[in-house]
């Protein structure tokens, strides 16, 4: 977790505005404390991390400008509660609506995401590493990482979750020092990673009824390789049913499903993530995009992108910036033995 600790938090932090605080008394002192610079925001980034296991953080500032984050490239799963927040992510596109719980796996792949100003940002976060699976709920290969990654990015599809919530906050009220402290987050974070394994379980058994045939679901993939290749064209539901062979209501219902969006939904985070993309890494016009993706008119392209980032084009443009960087290794490279 060292890379985690120094080469993420610690490089991005300074970046983008913290200092580091000594003189803190706001949080653990166990931790590394972050204060904004007094013309970029006020408020705190605190953060435990324990050798190449677990990190644990909280987040508790608001900002005078929007900042976009990009963390670099990484094999890590996060669990994060937000109590108050206004932002995006990114690569799935996914708009904050606090109070929320989201799951998240990251297979070497970067972070993108933007808190928005003025808007207090109150968080609590876990995040644990392969190598944490492997000491201490003896994952001993990749799949069962994976496995345990499925129940982390199914957190979103959970409704009511209030004794995680109950132990974050205990996280985060926690005062302990020395090996009291160590002790506590160990077994905190290992509480947190049980209760997500069950509450996933006994949702996934609940709704075991709407479960898809595994031809339908087959059906299903086609549709979804036929719009990846052509989500820039329009798009007829009529022509998505002939390919998956069902009526355009079951189409609907098993897409839902399965994809837990609509197929409406699915064709503009293709087109949005393309946007994006673009935005970030080449100098194409507002224009070139926009045609590019699907969209006629760069005008009705800006206000969708817009509504879904809280951003217009040129403002995500000037706010990211492209990181090929990476301390971590594929997920595949692990050495799980």
């Amino acid at each position: 977790m060292s890379h985690i600790k120094n080469e993420i938090h610690e490089a991005l932090l300074n970046k983008n505005g913290f200092y580091r605080d000594l003189n803190s008394y706001y949080f653990n002192c166990e931790g590394s404390c972050f204060t904004l610079l007094p013309d970029k925001g006020k408020g705190h980034y605190w953060f435990y991390s324990y050798k190449n296991i677990f990190l644990i953080s909280v987040l508790d500032f608001v900002l005078y400008e929007d900042l976009f984050i990009e963390y670099p490239n990484g094999n890590y799963l996060s669990l994060s509660y937000y109590e108050s927040i206004s932002g995006t992510e990114f690569e799935p596109y996914y708009k904050f609506a606090a109070p929320c719980l989201k799951g998240h796996f990251c297979n070497n792949n970067p972070y993108k995401c933007i808190f928005h100003k003025n808007i207090p940002v109150r968080c609590i976060s876990l995040i644990v590493t392969p190598e944490y699976c492997k000491e201490y709920i003896h994952a001993k290969n990749s799949q069962q990482y994976k496995n345990l990654a499925k129940a982390f990015s199914n957190l979103d599809s959970v409704p009511d979750f209030p004794e995680l919530i109950y132990l974050l906050n205990q996280i985060k009220n926690c005062r302990f020092s020395g090996i009291s402290a160590k002790l506590y987050y160990e077994s905190k974070v290992m509480e947190a990673i049980s209760m997500i394994v069950q509450k996933i379980n006994a949702t996934a058994s609940s709704s075991s009824a709407k479960r898809v045939a595994p031809q339908d679901f087959e059906s299903l993939v086609s549709v979804t390789k036929y719009i990846d290749k052509h989500f820039p064209l329009e798009i007829k539901l009529d022509a998505l049913s002939k390919i998956a062979c069902m009526g355009t209501t079951k189409l609907k219902y098993t897409f839902k499903a399965v994809y837990n969006c609509t197929i409406s939904d699915y064709i503009l985070n293709k087109r949005l993530k393309k946007a994006e993309y673009l935005l970030s890494s080449t100098d194409l016009s507002i224009s070139q995009i926009s045609q590019s993706i699907g969209y006629k008119k760069a005008g009705s392209f800006s206000e969708i992108f817009r509504k879904n980032t809280g951003l217009l084009p040129n403002e995500y443009r000037k706010l990211s910036s492209y990181n090929s960087y990476s301390p971590y290794k594929p997920l595949d490279e692990l050495n799980f033995q």
